[in-house]
């Protein structure tokens, strides 16, 4: 599997779930399309959505419902790709949301794996390859990144890290799709900056590719030791999305949101 595939899979995807053709984000020109269902999109989206912006870097693609629609164009139309997605710009875009009864939500960054960096990285503690017989007795706080205790059917693969034989580190990946698998990692904080994350995070990914499928890293771009350990592992920032949610939903989220600081 090389770049080229790696990404070319990534495009297909984000196609089905926003609704347009792959070269769509290769275009020099922004592109509206109005979002509809799919039934092999990400295991965790809810379509059609309201509004999702996605960029590669060549342009926004926006996925969005009809009512919205000429909005989003003339926002799309009227910033540079990056300002779309950070404020103060996105405020525009929010401002008009509201009146709809929707607020931004949902900001992230997506890394895929560069082949032509990518190695397995060591670390002082003793690796290993677990299946979900071996994790499924893991679904606790510490380890809440690294697997999704509302979506155990989809954990397909894990690594842990040991000191002993006490677990100290753990990265999981989730089946979000046909043919891309999700990362996630969690180290102990009193193991952290010792390079445990991106030799757990590292061998998975060879793991994952070994195993056909596209491994894919997804953080907030604000979480800057997430970042870090991404970029550590072989991985390069790829694409962003920003999605819209309705107003009780985010209000809902944010009242349970206290502050958790990066796990690894």
């Amino acid at each position: 599997m090389n770049n080229n595939q790696i990404l070319e899979t990534a495009l297909k995807q984000s196609a089905l779930e926003a609704n347009c053709r792959p070269d769509d984000f290769l275009s020099k020109e922004n592109k509206v399309v109005f979002s509809a269902s799919n039934p092999k999109v990400r295991i965790y989206l809810t379509l059609p959505l309201y509004c999702n912006l996605i960029s590669y870097g060549h342009n926004v693609v926006a996925s969005v419902n009809r009512e919205i629609a000429e909005t989003v164009k003339e926002y799309i139309d009227r910033y540079h790709i990056e300002y779309c997605f950070e404020a103060p710009n996105m405020y525009v875009l929010n401002d008009e949301l509201e009146k709809k009864g929707k607020k931004v939500s949902n900001m992230a960054e997506y890394f895929l794996p560069d082949t032509t960096m990518l190695k397995e990285l060591g670390c002082t503690f003793k690796i290993s390859v677990l299946s979900p017989q071996d994790f499924a007795g893991l679904y606790k706080p510490e380890w809440s990144n690294a697997l999704e205790k509302n979506r155990k059917e989809h954990d397909v693969l894990a690594v842990g890290a040991y000191d002993g034989n006490r677990l100290i580190g753990l990265a999981g990946c989730s089946a979000d799709c046909e043919t891309m698998w999700q990362i996630g990692v969690d180290v102990l904080p009193s193991y952290r900056r010792q390079g445990i994350a991106s030799a757990l995070t590292s061998r998975l990914t060879l793991e994952i590719i070994d195993r056909g499928k596209v491994p894919f890293y997804c953080t907030a771009w604000s979480n800057l030791g997430s970042v870090r350990n991404a970029i550590k592992s072989g991985f390069k920032p790829t694409w962003v999305e920003m999605t819209t949610k309705p107003i009780v939903e985010v209000d809902k989220a944010n009242s349970r949101y206290t502050g958790q600081s990066s796990t690894i």
